[in-house]
């Protein structure tokens, strides 16, 4: 099994002159080989081996998405070092933290905004050597003695290998597979972050897995968006990129996502449940907002692409004149649809960091998406289980990966062992031990294995809840439903040793914002958005619908509308979006007694 270095050298040769990656800027698309990622790459490790990198030691990268920070990536792994991704959307005091914790020797900032966070904390750093950054815009005149910009660091790796041209191709040969590649830290919903140690085995074995039963190919295209310090967006804009030779395109910034995604027209698609959920409730709004035509057209191939994914989802044979009213549908309306959006080409979407409701899945699968979970954690490099293209479950993620061993523990907690299992916390050898049982993975989830062999999960181990009355309740599954609604953004299920349950709720701003407009409702903030009596009473509507699902002690007695926004500045939700449970229960402490007062 090769290195991450070593894949992109033979990357290299293989595909020389092909596109590698695609950065649009002004307008315009730039495209970078394959043959100048290795010797971009070649020249960042060869100025850090002459500034005195050593084999494992490590480097940190902040800033957006963009061919450099992927450059940056495989420079820090090609001179044998470990590769440390820092969120762009961290505070100065969490940027410090992880330097600090990491014990980086170098850092990488994209621009003035993150410069001014190591400002902050650069006394408290000794151990950083360097500091290089490669956006200038209002840095040009800016001279401190431990800065570097990127076009000086790629200048003087030039000269180092003009010196001794196989500097870092003898690096690379020294680099072993159990050798530290990455060092993730994750994203914290339940404490100060944790630095998960990933080896070249095993990010170099997930490059390959996660293509065993979803075929990749080397025409194939993705579109680069989510943080790259996270492992889902790692996966495949670097580990199964240089294993299959396809086309990384980066978005403009992130209020292009949209746009992007119709110009490129990825063959492979990828995000969390929140962008999924974001797109699902886009179309309900415009269908309706469209004419009585439209609507009653949409209606119909809906139910038509609804009974025939339902039945698939189902392992339930799909009757001949159901399949062919199905592609009259599709070529009739979902294919227009498709095109709009961008997934017109899309042959595979992925849905993975966090759960997602099947009631958005199901409506993709309707329409002619083909939307799958993957599951998964950062410990385990990110996929443990993934539905295949035409055999996905209804409630379930899917079967484990090639070569992913899946047990369930006495206490229903998931298992994991595989090539793919970390090495251990950074400096943790309480969490590492507590993580690791045995060379198997304690997920923190509850779930259980049918029949078939696929997966469930049930929710998170520590978010149960377990009722006065001694029920146990898995919010998750509560949430999600609710959050099948266009107006509700987020949900926290509260009831733990509580007589009943009830909700906290987090709008979706854009579509209540236009049912207020569309309805004359008068507001001046937010939060009188929120608290406005129709709002409340639209709200209620969604809560009533998911409540006649449910069975009795699952339903929601009471709710309250959260009054601000939820903002990962503010430690309240992680990069991915999700909701850090505890702080809200803390923070909203009055508001959510105040629905346990005076009773049921």
């Amino acid at each position: 099994m090769a290195t991450v270095p070593q894949r992109l050298r033979e990357a290299a040769k293989k595909y020389g002159d092909r596109v590698a990656l695609r950065k649009k800027e002004f307008g315009i698309w730039h495209d970078i080989s394959w043959k100048e990622y290795y010797t971009l790459a070649s020249r960042v490790a060869a100025a850090l081996m002459s500034m005195g990198f050593q084999k494992g030691e490590c480097a940190s990268i902040i800033g957006d998405n963009c061919p450099e920070w992927v450059i940056i990536d495989l420079g820090i792994q090609s001179a044998g070092g470990v590769s440390v991704g820092i969120y762009a959307t961290n505070a100065w005091q969490q940027v410090e933290y992880v330097v600090q914790n990491s014990e980086s020797r170098f850092l990488f900032v994209e621009n003035e905004e993150q410069l001014d966070k190591w400002l902050h904390f650069r006394d408290n750093v000794p151990l950083l050597k360097r500091v290089i950054v490669w956006d200038l815009e209002g840095l040009r005149h800016f001279k401190d003695p431990q800065l570097l910009t990127f076009e000086e660091l790629l200048e003087m790796g030039e000269e180092e290998l003009k010196k001794d041209p196989l500097m870092v191709e003898r690096r690379i040969d020294e680099i072993k597979e159990d050798d530290l590649a990455l060092l993730i830290y994750t994203s914290g919903t339940t404490g100060p972050p944790k630095g998960a140690m990933l080896t070249h085995k095993n990010v170099t074995w997930m490059g390959e897995a996660i293509a065993t039963d979803n075929p990749i190919y080397e025409t194939d295209e993705v579109m680069s968006f989510l943080p790259l310090c996270h492992i889902f967006e790692r996966i495949f804009s670097v580990l199964a990129h240089l294993t299959h030779g396809y086309v990384v395109n980066f978005i403009e910034n992130t209020d292009t996502v949209t746009d992007n995604m119709k110009e490129i027209s990825p063959t492979l698609g990828y995000a969390v449940p929140r962008i999924w959920e974001k797109y699902y409730s886009a179309i309900v709004i415009q269908m309706s907002d469209a004419t009585w035509f439209k609507r009653m057209c949409f209606g119909l191939a809906y139910k038509i692409g609804k009974k025939r994914a339902t039945l698939k989802m189902g392992f339930k044979k799909v009757p001949f004149y159901l399949e062919a009213l199905y592609w009259l549908a599709y070529f009739a309306v979902f294919r227009k649809l498709k095109e709009r959006l961008g997934f017109d080409r899309i042959r595979v979407a992925y849905s993975g960091a966090a759960p997602i409701s099947p009631d958005v899945l199901l409506f993709f699968q309707s329409i002619g998406v083909n939307l799958i979970e993957g599951y998964g954690q950062t410990e385990g490099t990110g996929v443990t289980c993934v539905s295949r293209v035409g055999s996905a479950k209804f409630g379930t993620v899917g079967p484990p990966l090639c070569g992913v061993e899946v047990k369930i523990a006495e206490d229903g907690e998931i298992l994991v062992r595989s090539p793919g299992v970390f090495k251990g916390y950074y400096k943790n050898e309480a969490a590492t031990m507590e993580a690791l049982k045995d060379g198997w993975l304690c997920s923190g989830d509850v779930g259980e294995v049918d029949e078939d062999g696929y997966v469930k999960i049930t929710d998170r181990k520590k978010d149960i809840i377990v009722t006065a009355g001694g029920k146990n309740i898995t919010p998750q599954y509560i949430e999600n439903k609710l959050k099948f609604s266009p107006y509700i953004n987020d949900a926290v299920v509260i009831g733990d040793g509580r007589k009943y349950l009830t909700c906290l709720i987090m709008i979706d701003e854009e579509n209540v914002v236009k049912y207020a407009q569309d309805n004359k409702i008068q507001f001046s903030t937010y939060k009188d958005l929120t608290q406005h009596p129709e709002i409340i009473k639209l709200i209620q509507g969604e809560v009533d619908k998911v409540n006649e699902t449910l069975s009795r002690v699952e339903q929601i007695k009471k709710f309250r509308i959260l009054p601000k926004k939820l903002y990962e500045e503010d430690g309240e939700v992680t990069p991915t979006m999700k909701v850090k449970r505890k702080y809200v229960n803390q923070a909203f402490k009055d508001l959510i007694d105040s629905m346990y007062k005076g009773g049921s």
